[in-house]
């Protein structure tokens, strides 16, 4: 009996490029694919493997753990994977142990990050589990030691992650790394209309773009993310629109500079903004993500008059870095210390009450005491209520990496001076005795209060009574810590439901018609409508499953596997025929 083997393809993108190449055109491309097939120990025959031939695999019934790190970005695309996989047929389960597949969505920001996402494939390997990775690591750095032999989807390629966990779970490692373009001009990344199975079912993350248009010494994140692609005002308003038919009340926009958005595409960040206030409904908040300060400062008087709109919450996220002009410069971070003083003052005057929120980095190569100290005066200066502190840390491939290193005593001491001045004031103590109005979305760690936010952003604790659930009510403030407050509700006042419909369940895909869903449900096929709101089409396949539209693109070697079975079927009836007459 011969020995079993095991057939690798480490790249698709060869069958299935970047541009979506026709199924016709994919023919041609064959000739150019090479799987590599190695031989497992002779001792170990087929009769002794535990795991069955992949033409014997049914995929699409399998259990999949997804695990998520880093920013709302990534957690997006993590949910966007999630939908895809569970309207396909996959369950996603929250135990890892009893999961067939792991798909692990990884952080390039810090040296920690990796560190998890490397040390849970290991613990995956030695679970016996098959692994499909995303995020920005293997996108950065795919051909890094620890990723040889396993399969990856890029971070423009999220709408292929079937593909790609239907081949993982038979045996073969597939790369998908390729960016998506339009006549040659790169796009946002995958559709904003694909399913999702959203964390809180309340809350819908929205990336605005992808990509940035600086090139910041100390980040890995461009080299995964690239360059500044904007989505259309229409798609972002549309996904808005579906996002509140759905039952969320809180819509956050995302991406890695926010306030770069439409650079590319000929609009900016408040042409969007007051775009998508218009179909906001009433008890619903919008909340902006990260921008940094140059791109902002165009806009400052635009942003001061969206920030105080009713139903944007008056909340934006500056990352300064440092207060010294020498290690921004060294940085590359393209603005000044009183660029970012000339943007928060601005809006503090404007927006009354306003929450910014920033970064530092403690250590930056050059660093000296003195710029320290700067980034010291700053914080005592504005006592920023939300400030994140990091402590720097080298990325490989990043010209910081390459930069004389501040000693890690320094760095850390530093990184815990700073920690220190952050805690030694309470930013909401004068708040205590205030009614506020809050909108109610999420169960606090300690599963012990809800948490609701006020119209700055700031966290409010309040009694978990399921009724408050996202709805919007008042409070009266009868306690502050330093990074909450808590929250009574007043029994008088009125309570806004902002859904227009019943939120999704928990768990429960985004995206899907009501016919669709009966299809699925009842195991029947679904015959695509001329007018359907997202249309899909029987897979062609020996065992009965659906072929949703966000893979009818790129699906070249499913077709390819089908159509080979079919002519194998046919020579089979040609040659028993053939050997019948004689």
């Amino acid at each position: 009996m011969p020995a079993a083997c095991e057939s690798v393809l480490e790249d698709i993108e060869d069958i299935v490029s970047a541009e979506n190449l026709k199924p016709h055109d994919r023919q041609f491309v064959r000739r150019n694919v090479f799987p590599k097939v190695r031989k497992r120990n002779s001792q170990k025959n087929a009769q002794t493997d535990d795991e069955p031939p992949s033409d014997s695999i049914i995929p699409g019934v399998q259990k999949i753990w997804i695990r998520t790190w880093g920013c709302s970005h990534n957690n997006s695309d993590g949910e966007y994977m999630a939908g895809q996989l569970a309207a396909y047929g996959y369950k996603i389960t929250d135990n890892s142990d009893e999961a067939d597949l792991w798909l692990l969505n990884s952080c390039t920001v810090k040296n920690p990050a990796e560190d998890h996402f490397r040390n849970s494939i290991k613990k995956a390997q030695e679970g016996k589990k098959k692994v499909v990775l995303a995020g920005c690591v293997p996108q950065a750095q795919p051909r890094q030691e620890y990723l040889k032999g396993l399969s990856i989807i890029g971070v423009q390629q999220i709408d292929r992650v079937v593909e790609v966990v239907e081949e993982t779970i038979k045996g073969h490692s597939v790369r998908l790394l390729g960016q998506k373009k339009d006549n040659g001009k790169r796009l946002g990344g995958a559709r904003l209309d694909l399913p999702k199975i959203r964390k809180n079912p309340l809350i819908e993350i929205i990336s605005i773009n992808t990509g940035c248009l600086n090139a910041c010494t100390y980040c890995k994140t461009k080299h995964a993310r690239g360059d500044l692609a904007s989505y259309p005002i229409e798609e972002l308003v549309d996904r808005a629109k579906q996002s509140f038919q759905e039952g969320v009340c809180e819509i956050w926009l995302t991406s890695e500079d926010t306030g770069a958005y439409g650079r590319d595409i000929g609009t900016d960040l408040p042409t969007l903004l007051w775009k998508l206030v218009e179909v906001i409904p009433e008890g619903a908040m919008l909340r902006l993500g990260m921008t940094n300060p140059p791109y902002i400062l165009e806009h400052l008087e635009e942003m001061a008059k969206i920030l105080n709109h009713p139903r944007v919450y008056a909340f934006l996220h500056i990352p300064v870095q440092s207060a010294s002009d020498s290690v921004l410069m060294d940085m590359k971070r393209e603005y000044c210390v009183a660029d970012f003083k000339q943007v928060v003052d601005f809006l503090k005057e404007k927006v009354p009450g306003i929450t910014i929120a920033t970064d530092i980095i403690c250590g930056f190569p050059g660093e000296t005491d003195e710029d320290f100290q700067e980034t010291m005066k700053l914080v005592e200066l504005y006592r920023f209520p939300s400030l994140f502190i990091n402590q720097f840390y080298p990325r490989p491939g990043t010209p910081a990496a390459k930069m004389p290193q501040v000693p890690a005593a320094v760095k850390k001491q530093r990184t815990k001076d700073l920690s220190q001045l952050f805690h030694s004031y309470n930013p909401y103590d004068h708040k205590v005795g205030e009614r506020q109005r809050v909108l109610v979305t999420e169960e606090s760690f300690d599963s012990n209060y809800y948490v609701a936010h006020n119209p700055f952003y700031e966290q409010v604790l309040v009694p978990k009574d399921p009724l408050l659930m996202g709805k919007m009510v008042e409070v009266n403030i009868y306690e502050a810590g330093k990074h909450f407050m808590k929250g009574q509700p007043v029994s008088d006042a009125r309570v806004h439901t902002a859904s227009i419909s019943r939120p999704l369940a928990k768990g429960e895909v985004s995206g899907l018609t009501e016919e669709f869903r009966r299809s699925a449900q009842n195991g029947t096929k679904w015959k695509a409508q001329p007018n359907a709101e997202i249309p899909v089409k029987t897979r062609l396949s020996s065992w009965m499953a659906l072929q949703l539209p966000w893979q009818q693109e790129g699906g070249g070697l499913k077709i390819l596997s089908v159509s080979l079975a079919l002519l194998a079927v046919l020579l089979m009836l040609y040659y028993g025929g053939m050997k019948t007459e004689l």
